[in-house]
């Protein structure tokens, strides 16, 4: 079974998480992608919010909220998600970069009533409203 190992940003504005469209996706993901080899998941991770948020990780505010394991979202059926989400703050305002067509905050049942939605994100959602992070 093919596996995809990923990280993802969970950053949390009024009790509500950023979720990213990439242009010709009509699904909101988490901002974050794919670990390059010799890559450790928070070089990983600093390198694809520069790309897609066009934004740094404030130092000292990153942890790891979870490993989180689901079907991965467009995809073939059967390839598995394995994503590493971490928390932090951001150095700036989330801008979408030219891989990105929109950003949108959501609260998880805003999230619940998309058309489509990315099982590894309702997983993140459940553990951040678990936690009393977020709405």
């Amino acid at each position: 079974m093919a596996e995809i190992r990923t990280v993802a940003l969970a950053h949390i504005r009024d009790r509500r998480m950023l979720q990213a469209r990439s242009a010709g996706k009509s699904a909101f993901y988490m901002a974050g992608g794919k670990i390059d080899p010799g890559e450790t998941p928070e070089e990983a991770l600093h390198r694809e919010i520069r790309e897609e948020l066009d934004a740094g990780v404030v130092e000292g505010t990153l942890s790891t909220l979870g490993v989180f394991e689901a079907e991965a979202f467009g995809h073939p059926a059967g390839t598995r998600l394995h994503m590493t989400c971490f928390l932090a703050d951001l150095t700036d305002e989330p801008t979408a970069t030219s891989e990105i067509a929109e950003l949108r905050y959501f609260t998880v049942d805003e999230y619940a009533a998309m058309p489509e939605t990315a099982p590894g994100s309702r997983l993140v959602f459940e553990r951040l409203q678990a936690l009393g992070l977020v709405d």
